[in-house]
């Protein structure tokens, strides 16, 4: 985990070699598709102009996500960075139906284009910027858990591309003198306004809340289940309130002999190796197990063998059978496609009181929200 401090001031610095290189490119565009008469290049320098604006409204949107929490938002406003990305994503959007209307325009209304030597050149160095600048917002992004930041690079990429097709459309007029700039504009208005669609849908995702992140997932089960007089590690959950702000919880199985001091001393140690490795805030949740007693291992094998022959069954966990209260008590983990979980609960219940007459199944559905199955 990066120190916060590190993480925004990375995020300012590269915005801010964002915000010179789309101000530089912008100037230089403009002119161009000016003195060319290109519709294509004069919007091209346009969406650089908004790329500059991305940039500033992340610097802005970084600031106010690093306030600390108070008693309103206890915790803290780390979200406000999936609300800039939005803006950002927004913002392409409108690029996008921008150029499509001026190149629509342009189709109808037909003007001539001059492309002279320097004017290729000139695009040949935005093409080249462009895929070095997205190619480091998108790294320094992914470093820093950005998603602004990459939704900026990817924004840069994409002007790169954009560039390219122009410069093919210049190369085509310049020898067959087949002008395709207004129809080459309103390609690039549809292809910016597809991939500002799919950062919002992106973003919404994060703010909707998001599976768990596979390697995360699996490294924190590996390190909780390291610890001596664990027995398993299950039901991690963990909610995001910004992209480095992570609490959430995790179940445990622990032999039922250990004594309250040696849970409560266990329980702190896996917290604080947690807190130090991934800055995450974790609960930790008890399952008492009991398989040493030879009938109960029985029942237990034969409970994982019903369970885990079914299809719809990833995992069963927290078992534990009360002989003199006559309960077998566990959970299952079961896929997202049984939508009517009550009623497969009650037909799983009914099976399992046939198989296990003596005893009352008490059964608790849980869903697989981590990668970990």
């Amino acid at each position: 985990m990066l120190d916060g401090n590190t993480r925004e001031e990375n995020i300012v610095k590269t915005s801010i070699v964002g915000i010179i290189v789309n101000v530089i490119l912008t100037l230089f565009k403009i002119a161009v598709g000016v003195v060319s008469g290109s519709i294509a290049i004069i919007l091209d320098g346009v969406n650089n102009l908004s790329d500059a604006l991305s940039s500033v409204i992340t610097i802005i949107g970084m600031y106010l996500s690093s306030k600390p929490p108070n008693r309103k938002h206890p915790y803290g406003y780390g979200r406000i960075e999936y609300f800039t990305a939005l803006i950002i994503a927004a913002i392409i959007i409108s690029a996008g139906v921008e150029s499509f209307i001026e190149s629509t325009h342009k189709i109808m209304h037909p003007t001539d284009v001059n492309y002279s030597f320097i004017v290729f050149v000139i695009m040949i160095v935005a093409i080249i910027v462009k895929l070095l600048l997205g190619r480091y917002t998108i790294k320094k992004g992914e470093e820093n858990n950005s998603d602004s930041l990459i939704n900026s690079g990817k924004d840069a990429s994409l002007d790169a591309i954009v560039t390219i097709a122009t410069l093919i459309s210049a190369i085509i007029f310049t020898i067959f003198h087949i002008n395709l700039d207004g129809i080459l504009g309103a390609i690039i208005g549809l292809v910016i306004i597809k991939a500002g669609i799919e950062m919002i849908l992106d973003s919404l995702g994060e703010i909707l809340g998001k599976r768990v992140d596979k390697e995360l997932s699996e490294n924190i089960h590996k390190d909780v289940e390291k610890f001596d007089n664990v027995k398993g590690a299950y039901d991690l959950i963990l909610n995001n309130y910004g992209p480095e702000n992570y609490i959430g919880s995790i179940n445990i199985g622990v032999d039922e002999s250990l004594s309250g001091r040696e849970i409560y001393k266990l329980s702190r140690e896996i917290q604080g190796e947690i807190l130090k490795k991934y800055g995450i805030i974790l609960t930790i949740g008890i399952y008492a197990t009991n398989s040493k007693d030879p009938e109960i291992e029985k029942i237990i094998s034969s409970l994982n063998e019903i369970c885990l022959n079914k299809k719809n069954i990833h995992q069963i966990h927290g078992v534990y059978v009360d002989k003199e209260s006559k309960i077998i008590q566990f959970d299952i983990v079961v896929d997202f496609d049984i939508e009517d979980t009550k009623q497969y609960k009650e037909n799983l219940t009914k099976e399992l009181q046939n198989e296990f007459k003596d005893y009352n199944i008490s059964i608790l559905i849980d869903r697989s929200i981590s990668d970990i199955i």
